[in-house]
């Protein structure tokens, strides 16, 4: 049974194929690999890779083994190839192999744990390179090292060279061009190898940053490529909420925990059945806004666990069972994310599973 008091979260999957769809537009060519790491963003992975395999997607990149687990029993016998950024992480090769994973190699013990598992045949693998990162993957000094070595990938084909782009938001940002030319330093290392560099912001840099396959992640969702609302890009999941009272605030009275706002005026509020157990930022407070009956209206307070106030000082319409949108088409996710001074990404992998789902 749906509890009327639940939180909505409505999920589009003609948005999401149709913001795949412009990602491959972009990509000059390049295939075009979906990350569905963190539950698919918080949309579900199963759902999305589902829906977007029927797009033409073949490649799917997760983040932890598990994911890639549960994604390959998703996807049944489809013969998608599944890339597992962790890589190869101790106890995990044999899993790996099973489940037909292909780990993103990201050290030199790592390569050494992978080439070890496949003594007596063959494994392909993703080799990271860092670039500018400085999370995972190797350095060119350590690239360099491996070839000098190569016993090291005796059983291991490098079927691709893949980094990361940290600076792909910012367009003018110097690094990206560095970035570029030590990505081409090291692939003229591994001439054979397919190359993959692109993130979701780094697709729009242009041609000359999507080279075979690129990775898109949060633009597929909803997110704009530079943080901000995009045209190109459609609203993927809608969050709403439904009022559960209103009440009037007299001037000079207090609304939620800490008194953190103070009435300037006589207020009509609306309490709204969502929090941030429902995946709201209390961090919202005090630029946080929903939107209902054709404009947007601010967030009273501090966003509470189960309860919002928002004030609807004049709005006729607002009454007990409405729904307000706190993301979605009106309010894009960009917005609220800023709002709350985070990121879409940390805003859509958060939003909690009490959140009734409702597919499209």
């Amino acid at each position: 049974m749906t509890d009327p008091s639940d939180s909505r979260l409505t999920i589009d999957l003609e948005a999401l194929a149709a913001n795949y769809r412009a990602l491959r537009d972009a990509a000059c060519g390049a295939e075009v690999a979906p990350a569905v790491k963190a539950d698919g963003y918080g949309v579900g992975a199963s759902i999305v890779a589902d829906r977007l395999w029927d797009e033409g997607a073949r490649s799917f990149y997760t983040a932890r083994l598990s994911e890639g687990l549960a994604l390959r029993q998703s996807l049944g016998d489809r013969d998608a190839a599944i890339h597992v950024l962790d890589g190869v992480t101790p106890g995990s090769a044999a899993a790996m192999e099973a489940a037909r994973l292909t780990p993103t190699l990201n050290s030199l013990p790592q390569i050494e744990a992978w080439n070890s598992h496949a003594r007596g045949g063959r494994l392909s693998a993703t080799l990271h390179v860092d670039t500018g990162m400085n999370r995972l993957g190797l350095r060119l000094e350590e690239v360099r090292v491996l070839l000098g070595a190569m016993d090291r990938l005796k059983h291991v084909e490098i079927t691709q060279v893949m980094s990361h782009l940290a600076c792909a938001n910012a367009p003018d940002h110097p690094l990206n061009v560095r970035q570029l030319e030590r990505f081409h330093e090291a692939t003229t290392l591994f001439p054979n190898a397919r190359r993959s560099l692109a993130n979701s912001a780094g697709i729009f840099l242009g041609g000359a940053y999507c080279f075979d396959q690129v990775r898109p992640g949060v633009s597929l969702y909803g997110g704009g490529p530079r943080d901000v609302p995009d045209a190109r890009i459609k609203a993927v999941v809608t969050l709403e909420a439904p009022i559960l009272q209103t009440r009037n605030v007299p001037r000079g009275e207090s609304i939620g925990y800490g008194a953190t706002y103070t009435a300037t005026d006589n207020t009509r509020v609306a309490i709204l059945g969502a929090g941030y157990a429902d995946g709201v930022p209390r961090s919202a407070h005090p630029h946080g806004a929903v939107w209902f009956d054709g404009r947007r209206r601010p967030m009273l307070g501090r966003v509470s666990m189960d309860l919002i106030a928002v004030d609807i000082t004049d709005c006729d319409a607002a009454r007990p069972g409405a729904m307000m949108q706190i993301i979605g088409p009106d309010l894009p996710v960009d917005d609220a994310a800023a709002a709350a001074g985070t990121t879409a990404y940390e805003l859509l992998t958060r939003i909690a599973p009490r959140a009734h789902r409702v597919i499209v």
